[in-house]
């Protein structure tokens, strides 16, 4: 049976579980209550503590440190988890939190993410699959990433933030509202500047299913009645698309912070 291939500086514990093709680089750092899948590789200098989990194929790259106790005072040292998915691109200075026992325990990352350069995943958060934070990205506590989700470089979101699937944030953007799937948002404080489409085009959305998205996103944030009406007549329009079904299905969610819209135009 093949066995771990472990540098002779790194530190790793004895009651660590680790696979037999994995890699431990110089000077890594894997406590004991880590778990670490087939075809795992920390390159060098990286950190893994706490009850973290890192599925196969997975690489994590230098100074990067995960599983270490979340940055919130309420934490008392409860026993929490981080769950990091498969084939995952961890680069460097990459940082994510375990959960807190206020927020369901458990900080889950899906699988074929990029986390790119200084990228940081707070407590809590549940991040989906394909998703790519940009350098110096930062999620704070309790948010949801939807699946193919794009978070350009600097941009920041606020605590309990929902971003949709297919979504994308500009860079340098404060995200303080939720983001539709499929939604562009960009700004200092960020603001819904249409669908992602190019977003779309690439992951081989058909014309049809795009210019239906164009349509219901006209009607959903036009200037009759309220959201809540508009959601409610566009659903019965297009009862029959997948693609905007989930644009209503996640305005039809309770929010914490209300959803992006578009920015009003200066009277000028």
């Amino acid at each position: 049976m093949p066995k771990p291939s472990i540098h002779a500086t790194a530190i790793v514990s004895e009651t660590a579980r680790i696979a037999d093709d994995v890699v431990i680089g110089p000077f890594c750092v894997v406590g004991p209550k880590v778990s670490l899948g087939k075809g795992v590789h920390l390159h060098s200098h990286v950190v893994v503590d706490g009850l973290t989990e890192i599925g196969e194929g997975t690489h994590v790259y230098p100074f990067a440190v995960l599983g270490t106790p979340p940055q919130d005072l309420k934490f008392g040292g409860e026993e929490t988890r981080l769950v990091i998915g498969e084939r995952n691109r961890i680069r460097e200075h990459v940082t994510m939190n375990p959960g807190t026992a206020g927020g369901g325990g458990i900080t889950r990352i899906g699988h074929d993410g990029l986390f790119m350069v200084n990228a940081h995943v707070a407590h809590d958060c549940q991040v989906g699959n394909r998703v790519i934070l940009a350098n110096n990205a930062t999620l704070a506590g309790h948010v949801h990433v939807g699946d193919y989700a794009i978070l350009g470089g600097l941009s920041a979101v606020h605590q309990f933030v929902r971003i949709g699937a297919h979504a994308m944030v500009g860079g340098m953007s404060g995200v303080e509202s939720d983001v539709i799937p499929y939604g562009l948002v960009k700004g200092e404080r960020a603001s819904l500047h249409g669908l992602n489409l190019i977003g779309m085009e690439r992951r081989g959305y058909t014309r049809a299913d795009v210019m239906s998205a164009r349509d219901a996103y006209k009607h959903l944030f036009g200037d009759q009645g309220t959201l809540a009406e508009r959601v409610e007549n566009t659903a019965a329009d297009y009862s029959d698309n997948p693609v905007v079904g989930e644009m209503i299905g996640f305005l039809r969610d309770k929010s914490k912070h209300g959803v992006c819209q578009p920015r009003l135009q200066d009277a000028a």
